[in-house]
């Protein structure tokens, strides 16, 4: 069944609509700046772009030690391993 929307319930949703396609843009905005940004330094350091786009995400979450034992446990699966790919 549909609802029908009151005017200041229309008029809410107009203006909660309006803004957020403004934030959308500005957001995919400077996500594409980030990107370019983030591309450029890449290249001058000779990483790839997503080492560098991972290392963000871990800053920003703060989950460095938690990254770091996930890769210890995965070093020592390859090193456990070695054998096999011989």
């Amino acid at each position: 069944m549909a609802r029908n929307f009151s005017k200041e319930e229309s008029s809410k949703l107009k203006q909660l609509i309006s803004e957020s396609v403004s934030v959308n843009t500005e957001i995919e905005t400077l996500r594409g700046g980030l990107n370019d940004t983030i591309a450029a330094v890449a290249e001058e350091m000779q990483v790839k772009p997503s080492l560098i786009k991972k290392a963000i995400k871990m800053a920003q979450k703060r989950d460095f030690n938690k990254a770091r034992e996930e890769l210890e446990i995965i070093e020592n699966i390859l090193q456990s391993t070695d054998n096999l790919q011989n």
